[in-house]
């Protein structure tokens, strides 16, 4: 059965006669968090925060005595850390969520393994040759661990990785040709998550999905915004086709799923793009009020219909 929530309590109470204090006993016991549940909050809270402070710890450390460290305590060091975390994630009795947190402060410190070895040897290597040993590294804990907060990791080391060997190894490739093509990498991570076998015991939240969604968008709007104030290519009415297929399927998905952040990001991208498209026709003033105009109008439209969407959705 699934979880009552708040919105649908309210609903019952608008059609029945339940009292005050019953509706307030299900709000309780049904929505609101109980004390159980804010003490597993905070101590997962509290952990995040004790392993982010402890790797940005080992970088300040690092900063400042470096000069007056050997090579073999810069990379002994790190190392002991590293192997540390990993051991007691694997094979410690502490609950999922901790060990999932101690395996995502380990991903960091592989970044710092490779930074500090990079420095002792002055190996020469680009950044790009960085972010893609540590990428590449980093793909076996986020598949086996399957822990939201590693994945975005893996996926910023990837775009990251890609914008870096754009800039750094090939010259041919075009900002619109790079953009696209985090677009269809960002909008793949998220039809596989979307669209995987569901696991009882692996939720996917929420709140990971619209981060995928917003970050697939914003490349698609990017890359149509610089194509249009550049020189038209292939690459660029390739972007538009994949795009209008993506986000007709997203409006699908989003419409027959409840989903509201779907009805958010697209129409705003569009906005966007047409103030683009204004914007190349003329730079004079009038425009500028005319796309001032247009904007407040437009999300004040999508503003409005997402409200009678949620209306709908909820009465329905």
């Amino acid at each position: 059965m699934a979880q009552i929530e708040r919105e649908d309590i309210h609903l019952i109470s608008r059609h029945s006669n339940l009292t005050a204090s019953t509706i307030k006993n299900l709000l309780q016991n049904q929505v609101y968090n109980d004390r159980s549940a804010w003490i597993k909050f905070l101590k997962l809270f509290f952990i995040s925060l004790g392993v982010g402070f402890t790797v940005f710890g080992i970088l300040f450390f690092f900063a400042y005595n470096w000069a007056d460290l050997h090579k073999f305590a810069k990379l002994g060091l790190v190392q002991g850390l590293l192997i540390a975390a990993t051991l007691t994630a694997v094979f410690s009795k502490l609950s999922q969520d901790i060990k999932h947190i101690l395996l995502t402060g380990s991903a960091i410190l592989i970044g710092v393994l490779f930074a500090v070895y990079g420095q002792i040897y002055q190996t020469g290597a680009n950044a790009y040759d960085f972010f893609l040993g540590w990428t590449l590294f980093t793909i076996i804990w986020a598949v086996i661990a399957d822990y939201a907060v590693l994945w975005v990791l893996f996926i910023l080391l990837i775009n990251t990785t890609i914008f870096l060997y754009a800039e750094q190894v090939v010259d041919h490739w075009s900002d619109i040709f790079v953009m696209a093509l985090q677009f269809v990498i960002n909008s793949l991570f998220l039809i596989y998550f979307l669209k995987r076998p569901k696991d009882p015991e692996v939720k996917t939240p929420e709140w990971f999905i619209n981060l995928l969604a917003i970050s697939a968008v914003s490349f698609a709007t990017l890359g149509i915004v610089n194509g249009i104030f550049n020189t038209y290519e292939v690459s660029f009415l390739a972007l538009i086709i994949i795009t209008l297929a993506l986000y007709g399927l997203a409006i699908k998905y989003g419409w027959e799923n409840h989903k509201t952040i779907y009805f958010a990001i697209i129409p705003l991208s569009i906005i966007l793009i047409i103030s683009a498209l204004l914007i190349k026709v003329s730079y004079d003033a009038i425009m500028f009020f005319v796309i001032t105009l247009f904007v407040i109008g437009s999300v004040t439209l999508v503003i409005k219909n997402l409200i009678d969407l949620q209306k709908k959705w909820k009465n329905g």
